[in-house]
């Protein structure tokens, strides 16, 4: 269950820079933290970057 989580909460961050339009997410973090016995809470967060060519 913790690894389906993740994975959501993952496929948020990117659907999110996506969003913005971003052409990549850098710096990615993923906490887990234990709210309760028996529950616990994901976080992933990064920054999304946006990509110019200088040319």
């Amino acid at each position: 269950m913790l690894e389906e989580a993740r994975e959501n909460a993952i496929n948020r961050m990117v659907d999110d820079a996506e969003k913005m339009g971003a052409d990549a997410v850098i710096n990615v973090r993923v906490m887990t933290s234990m709210v309760m016995s028996g529950s616990a809470e994901i976080l992933a967060y990064g920054t999304a970057v946006k990509i110019m060519d200088t040319k």
